[in-house]
Protein backbone atom coordinates (compact mmCIF):
# COMPACT_ATOMS: atom_id res chain seq x y z
CA UNK A 1 0.00 0.00 0.00
CA UNK A 2 1.21 3.67 -0.35
CA UNK A 3 2.31 5.50 2.61
CA UNK A 4 4.00 8.67 3.80
CA UNK A 5 6.97 8.20 5.91
CA UNK A 6 8.96 10.13 8.07
CA UNK A 7 11.98 8.59 7.17
CA UNK A 8 14.33 11.39 8.99
CA UNK A 9 15.44 14.58 10.68
CA UNK A 10 15.60 17.60 8.61
CA UNK A 11 14.66 15.34 5.58
CA UNK A 12 10.93 16.22 3.59
CA UNK A 13 8.79 12.90 4.01
CA UNK A 14 8.44 10.58 1.02
CA UNK A 15 5.80 8.53 -0.72
CA UNK A 16 6.42 5.20 -0.75
CA UNK A 17 5.08 1.93 -1.16
CA UNK A 18 4.78 -0.47 2.59
CA UNK A 19 3.32 -3.74 3.72
CA UNK A 20 0.01 -3.21 4.37
CA UNK A 21 -0.60 -4.46 8.38
CA UNK A 22 -2.65 -6.96 9.98
CA UNK A 23 -4.53 -6.10 12.98
CA UNK A 24 -3.22 -7.30 16.78
CA UNK A 25 -5.56 -8.55 19.40
CA UNK A 26 -7.65 -5.79 20.53
CA UNK A 27 -7.04 -3.82 16.99
CA UNK A 28 -9.07 -2.82 13.52
CA UNK A 29 -7.88 -2.38 10.50
CA UNK A 30 -8.95 0.98 9.04
CA UNK A 31 -9.43 1.55 5.27
CA UNK A 32 -8.29 5.28 5.67
CA UNK A 33 -11.24 8.01 4.66
CA UNK A 34 -9.24 11.00 5.08
CA UNK A 35 -5.62 11.75 7.16
CA UNK A 36 -5.32 15.60 7.97
CA UNK A 37 -1.88 17.65 7.31
CA UNK A 38 -1.30 19.18 10.12
CA UNK A 39 1.87 21.58 11.33
CA UNK A 40 2.92 19.09 13.90
CA UNK A 41 3.99 17.02 11.28
CA UNK A 42 6.28 19.55 9.94
CA UNK A 43 7.41 20.30 13.31
CA UNK A 44 8.44 16.43 13.47
CA UNK A 45 10.52 16.02 10.25
CA UNK A 46 11.61 19.70 10.29
CA UNK A 47 12.35 20.78 13.94
CA UNK A 48 12.15 17.40 16.61
CA UNK A 49 15.90 16.21 15.92
CA UNK A 50 17.16 19.19 18.32
CA UNK A 51 13.90 19.61 20.41
CA UNK A 52 12.35 16.24 21.00
CA UNK A 53 10.48 15.97 23.79
CA UNK A 54 8.58 12.84 23.12
CA UNK A 55 12.05 10.83 21.93
CA UNK A 56 10.04 10.38 18.58
CA UNK A 57 12.38 8.28 15.84
CA UNK A 58 12.00 8.08 12.47
CA UNK A 59 10.72 5.85 10.62
CA UNK A 60 6.96 5.51 10.75
CA UNK A 61 3.90 6.96 8.57
CA UNK A 62 2.89 10.24 9.32
CA UNK A 63 -1.00 10.91 10.04
CA UNK A 64 -2.38 11.33 13.41
CA UNK A 65 -5.87 13.47 12.39
CA UNK A 66 -7.74 10.43 10.87
CA UNK A 67 -11.03 8.67 9.98
CA UNK A 68 -11.77 5.74 8.57
CA UNK A 69 -13.99 2.71 7.58
CA UNK A 70 -13.62 -0.70 9.42
CA UNK A 71 -11.83 -3.27 7.15
CA UNK A 72 -10.76 -5.87 9.36
CA UNK A 73 -10.95 -6.79 12.96
CA UNK A 74 -8.06 -8.76 14.93
CA UNK A 75 -8.23 -10.95 17.73
CA UNK A 76 -10.58 -10.78 20.96
CA UNK A 77 -12.41 -7.45 19.08
CA UNK A 78 -16.39 -7.49 18.61
CA UNK A 79 -19.40 -5.26 18.20
CA UNK A 80 -17.47 -3.46 14.82
CA UNK A 81 -18.60 -4.03 10.94
CA UNK A 82 -16.88 -3.81 7.95
CA UNK A 83 -17.61 -0.64 6.00
CA UNK A 84 -18.78 1.33 9.00
CA UNK A 85 -17.04 4.78 9.61
CA UNK A 86 -14.96 6.06 12.76
CA UNK A 87 -12.69 9.27 13.59
CA UNK A 88 -9.53 8.18 15.50
CA UNK A 89 -8.41 9.39 18.46
CA UNK A 90 -4.96 9.80 18.36
CA UNK A 91 -3.19 9.86 21.38
CA UNK A 92 -2.41 6.03 23.21
CA UNK A 93 -1.09 5.69 26.01
CA UNK A 94 -0.30 2.40 28.67
CA UNK A 95 -3.75 2.01 29.65
CA UNK A 96 -3.49 1.31 32.80
CA UNK A 97 -2.31 4.44 34.63
CA UNK A 98 -4.94 7.13 36.26
CA UNK A 99 -4.87 9.84 33.03
CA UNK A 100 -5.63 6.71 31.00
CA UNK A 101 -8.35 5.62 32.51
CA UNK A 102 -10.18 8.72 32.40
CA UNK A 103 -9.15 8.61 28.95
CA UNK A 104 -6.55 11.27 29.03
CA UNK A 105 -3.63 9.01 26.53
CA UNK A 106 -2.37 12.71 26.39
CA UNK A 107 -1.55 12.95 29.92
CA UNK A 108 0.02 9.55 30.72
CA UNK A 109 1.85 8.90 33.63
CA UNK A 110 3.78 5.93 31.72
CA UNK A 111 4.95 8.23 29.00
CA UNK A 112 8.26 7.83 29.24
CA UNK A 113 8.50 4.72 28.62
CA UNK A 114 5.73 3.82 26.23
CA UNK A 115 6.93 3.04 22.47
CA UNK A 116 5.33 5.91 20.94
CA UNK A 117 3.29 8.73 22.01
CA UNK A 118 0.22 7.49 19.09
CA UNK A 119 -1.06 7.30 15.71
CA UNK A 120 1.33 9.04 13.52
CA UNK A 121 3.64 9.79 16.49
CA UNK A 122 5.83 6.90 16.69
CA UNK A 123 3.66 4.03 15.65
CA UNK A 124 2.67 4.58 11.76
CA UNK A 125 -0.26 6.68 11.12
CA UNK A 126 -2.89 6.98 8.79
CA UNK A 127 -1.40 8.91 5.87
CA UNK A 128 -1.85 5.41 4.27
CA UNK A 129 -4.24 3.65 2.88
CA UNK A 130 -4.45 1.27 5.84
CA UNK A 131 -3.78 1.59 9.52
CA UNK A 132 -4.14 -0.76 12.50
CA UNK A 133 -4.67 1.07 15.58
CA UNK A 134 -7.04 -0.10 18.96
CA UNK A 135 -10.04 -0.61 19.01
CA UNK A 136 -10.63 1.79 21.60
CA UNK A 137 -9.41 5.00 19.95
CA UNK A 138 -12.49 4.66 17.52
CA UNK A 139 -15.77 7.68 18.19
CA UNK A 140 -18.43 6.42 15.61
CA UNK A 141 -19.16 8.92 13.08
CA UNK A 142 -22.71 6.98 11.60
CA UNK A 143 -23.83 8.31 8.47
CA UNK A 144 -21.91 11.57 8.57
CA UNK A 145 -19.20 12.52 5.65
CA UNK A 146 -15.81 10.97 7.49
CA UNK A 147 -13.17 12.95 4.74
CA UNK A 148 -14.61 16.02 6.13
CA UNK A 149 -14.86 14.85 10.05
CA UNK A 150 -10.68 13.45 9.54
CA UNK A 151 -9.20 16.84 11.28
CA UNK A 152 -11.66 17.02 13.76
CA UNK A 153 -9.49 14.50 15.61
CA UNK A 154 -6.95 17.36 16.29
CA UNK A 155 -8.15 20.38 14.91
CA UNK A 156 -11.77 19.66 16.27
CA UNK A 157 -10.35 17.59 19.74
CA UNK A 158 -7.58 20.02 20.65
CA UNK A 159 -9.55 23.84 20.56
CA UNK A 160 -12.74 22.01 22.45
CA UNK A 161 -10.72 21.02 24.92
CA UNK A 162 -9.01 24.00 25.86
CA UNK A 163 -12.24 25.82 25.43
CA UNK A 164 -14.20 23.17 27.76
CA UNK A 165 -11.53 24.10 30.89
CA UNK A 166 -12.08 28.10 30.19
CA UNK A 167 -16.15 27.73 30.19
CA UNK A 168 -16.16 29.16 33.70
CA UNK A 169 -14.63 32.56 32.59
CA UNK A 170 -17.15 32.56 29.98
CA UNK A 171 -20.19 31.66 31.50
CA UNK A 172 -22.86 34.81 31.88
CA UNK A 173 -23.73 38.09 29.89
CA UNK A 174 -21.28 40.17 28.71
CA UNK A 175 -18.26 37.82 28.26
CA UNK A 176 -15.35 38.22 25.78
CA UNK A 177 -13.20 35.79 24.15
CA UNK A 178 -10.17 36.05 21.55
CA UNK A 179 -9.02 33.66 19.02
CA UNK A 180 -5.24 34.13 17.98
CA UNK A 181 -4.58 32.37 14.84
CA UNK A 182 -6.80 31.31 12.10
CA UNK A 183 -5.55 28.38 10.90
CA UNK A 184 -7.56 24.81 11.05
CA UNK A 185 -7.92 25.03 14.64
CA UNK A 186 -8.60 28.17 15.24
CA UNK A 187 -11.57 28.53 12.79
CA UNK A 188 -13.27 25.87 14.47
CA UNK A 189 -12.45 26.90 17.78
CA UNK A 190 -14.46 30.31 16.80
CA UNK A 191 -17.33 27.55 15.81
CA UNK A 192 -16.88 25.92 19.32
CA UNK A 193 -17.00 29.15 21.03
CA UNK A 194 -20.01 29.94 19.19
CA UNK A 195 -21.39 26.54 19.74
CA UNK A 196 -21.16 26.35 23.91
CA UNK A 197 -21.01 30.31 25.19
CA UNK A 198 -22.79 33.69 24.53
CA UNK A 199 -19.74 35.16 24.17
CA UNK A 200 -18.84 38.49 21.94
CA UNK A 201 -15.71 36.32 19.94
CA UNK A 202 -12.56 38.23 18.74
CA UNK A 203 -10.74 36.92 16.16
CA UNK A 204 -7.07 38.09 14.93
CA UNK A 205 -4.70 36.95 12.48
CA UNK A 206 -2.66 38.64 9.53
CA UNK A 207 -4.42 37.20 6.71
CA UNK A 208 -7.17 38.96 5.42
CA UNK A 209 -8.33 35.43 4.11
CA UNK A 210 -8.87 34.05 7.36
CA UNK A 211 -10.08 36.71 8.90
CA UNK A 212 -13.14 36.61 6.04
CA UNK A 213 -13.38 33.16 7.37
CA UNK A 214 -13.95 34.02 10.78
CA UNK A 215 -16.22 36.58 9.90
CA UNK A 216 -18.57 34.65 7.72
CA UNK A 217 -18.80 32.17 11.05
CA UNK A 218 -19.42 35.04 13.54
CA UNK A 219 -16.27 36.77 14.41
CA UNK A 220 -15.63 40.24 15.05
CA UNK A 221 -11.99 40.58 13.46
CA UNK A 222 -9.13 42.89 14.29
CA UNK A 223 -5.84 42.21 12.28
CA UNK A 224 -2.20 41.90 13.55
CA UNK A 225 -0.57 44.96 13.73
CA UNK A 226 0.44 48.02 16.17
CA UNK A 227 -3.14 48.85 17.24
CA UNK A 228 -3.62 45.10 17.34
CA UNK A 229 -4.20 45.69 21.53
CA UNK A 230 -5.67 48.70 21.56
CA UNK A 231 -8.54 47.83 18.98
CA UNK A 232 -9.18 44.60 21.35
CA UNK A 233 -9.23 46.22 24.29
CA UNK A 234 -12.16 48.89 22.53
CA UNK A 235 -14.50 46.03 21.54
CA UNK A 236 -14.31 45.42 25.20
CA UNK A 237 -15.16 48.23 26.73
CA UNK A 238 -11.54 48.54 28.07
CA UNK A 239 -12.32 46.00 30.28
CA UNK A 240 -10.18 43.16 27.90
CA UNK A 241 -11.40 39.74 27.40
CA UNK A 242 -12.42 37.30 29.83
CA UNK A 243 -10.99 34.26 27.93
CA UNK A 244 -8.26 34.04 25.40
CA UNK A 245 -6.86 31.41 23.38
CA UNK A 246 -3.68 31.35 21.34
CA UNK A 247 -3.54 28.36 18.11
CA UNK A 248 0.39 30.07 17.35
CA UNK A 249 2.37 30.11 20.74
CA UNK A 250 5.14 32.59 19.63
CA UNK A 251 6.89 35.16 21.83
CA UNK A 252 4.41 37.78 19.94
CA UNK A 253 0.91 36.29 19.81
CA UNK A 254 1.35 35.13 23.41
CA UNK A 255 1.99 39.06 24.29
CA UNK A 256 -0.56 40.06 22.31
CA UNK A 257 -3.01 37.84 24.84
CA UNK A 258 -1.68 38.50 28.15
CA UNK A 259 -2.41 42.11 27.17
CA UNK A 260 -5.62 42.19 26.04
CA UNK A 261 -6.79 40.13 29.03
CA UNK A 262 -9.44 41.12 31.51
CA UNK A 263 -8.75 41.09 35.34
CA UNK A 264 -8.89 37.61 36.60
CA UNK A 265 -9.48 36.11 32.80
CA UNK A 266 -7.79 32.80 31.00
CA UNK A 267 -4.92 32.70 28.52
CA UNK A 268 -4.07 29.42 26.98
CA UNK A 269 -1.67 28.88 24.63
CA UNK A 270 -2.95 25.88 22.41
CA UNK A 271 -0.17 26.68 19.82
CA UNK A 272 3.05 24.34 19.90
CA UNK A 273 5.71 26.98 18.32
CA UNK A 274 6.98 26.77 22.15
CA UNK A 275 8.41 29.78 22.12
CA UNK A 276 9.32 32.07 25.71
CA UNK A 277 7.14 34.57 27.02
CA UNK A 278 8.52 37.13 29.67
CA UNK A 279 5.67 37.60 32.47
CA UNK A 280 5.92 39.73 35.55
CA UNK A 281 3.68 40.78 38.59
CA UNK A 282 3.21 44.01 36.72
CA UNK A 283 3.05 43.39 33.26
CA UNK A 284 -0.08 40.88 33.50
CA UNK A 285 -4.13 41.94 35.10
CA UNK A 286 -4.27 40.64 38.35
CA UNK A 287 -5.16 36.80 38.99
CA UNK A 288 -5.11 36.49 35.14
CA UNK A 289 -4.41 32.68 34.56
CA UNK A 290 -2.05 31.97 31.85
CA UNK A 291 -1.72 28.06 31.05
CA UNK A 292 -1.23 25.51 27.87
CA UNK A 293 -3.57 22.36 27.17
CA UNK A 294 -2.58 19.43 24.69
CA UNK A 295 -5.01 17.53 22.83
CA UNK A 296 -8.24 15.96 24.84
CA UNK A 297 -9.81 13.21 26.01
CA UNK A 298 -11.66 10.10 24.11
CA UNK A 299 -14.64 11.62 26.02
CA UNK A 300 -14.10 15.51 24.56
CA UNK A 301 -13.77 13.61 20.91
CA UNK A 302 -17.20 12.17 21.32
CA UNK A 303 -18.56 15.74 22.13
CA UNK A 304 -17.01 16.69 19.21
CA UNK A 305 -18.49 14.07 17.10
CA UNK A 306 -22.01 15.27 18.36
CA UNK A 307 -21.16 19.25 17.64
CA UNK A 308 -19.98 17.58 13.85
CA UNK A 309 -23.12 15.76 13.56
CA UNK A 310 -25.25 18.52 14.47
CA UNK A 311 -24.06 20.69 12.10
CA UNK A 312 -22.63 23.28 14.69
CA UNK A 313 -18.99 22.75 13.42
CA UNK A 314 -18.12 22.61 10.19
CA UNK A 315 -14.23 21.79 9.63
CA UNK A 316 -12.87 23.89 6.52
CA UNK A 317 -10.53 21.91 4.41
CA UNK A 318 -9.30 20.87 0.85
CA UNK A 319 -8.90 17.58 -0.24
CA UNK A 320 -5.99 15.92 -1.60
CA UNK A 321 -5.60 12.57 -3.31
CA UNK A 322 -2.90 10.22 -2.24
CA UNK A 323 -0.83 11.51 -5.06
CA UNK A 324 -0.82 14.60 -4.07
CA UNK A 325 0.01 14.35 -0.22
CA UNK A 326 3.43 15.09 -0.81
CA UNK A 327 2.20 18.61 -2.33
CA UNK A 328 -0.11 19.13 0.22
CA UNK A 329 2.88 19.06 3.42
CA UNK A 330 4.61 21.58 0.92
CA UNK A 331 1.84 23.86 0.91
CA UNK A 332 1.57 23.48 4.55
CA UNK A 333 5.35 24.38 5.23
CA UNK A 334 5.03 27.21 2.91
CA UNK A 335 2.46 28.94 4.51
CA UNK A 336 -0.52 28.34 1.77
CA UNK A 337 -3.23 25.98 3.57
CA UNK A 338 -6.23 27.16 3.99
CA UNK A 339 -8.42 25.79 7.07
CA UNK A 340 -6.99 21.93 6.47
CA UNK A 341 -5.36 19.61 4.08
CA UNK A 342 -6.64 16.33 4.00
CA UNK A 343 -5.01 13.36 2.40
CA UNK A 344 -7.85 10.86 1.09
CA UNK A 345 -5.90 7.46 0.34
CA UNK A 346 -9.01 5.96 -0.91
CA UNK A 347 -11.16 8.62 -2.60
Amino acid sequence: MRAVVFEDFKTFPVLKDIEKPTPGPGEVLLKVAGAGACHSDVAIFQDFEANNPAGLKPGFVLGHENSGWIEEVGPGVTGFNKGEAYLVYGPIGCGRCRACSRGQDTYCLNAATNPYMGIGLGRNGGMAEYVTLPARNLVPLGDADPVAAAPLSDAGLTPYHAIKLALPKLNGGGKFALVIGLGGLGLVGVQILKALTGATIIATDSKPEAMAEAEMIGALTVPAGPDQVAKIREITGGNGVDAAFDFVGITPTITTAMQSMALMGRCTVVGIAGQPYDWSFFSAPYEVELTSTYWGTIEDLYDVVALYKSGLVVPQFTAYPMDQALEAYQLLVDGKVAGRAVVTPNA
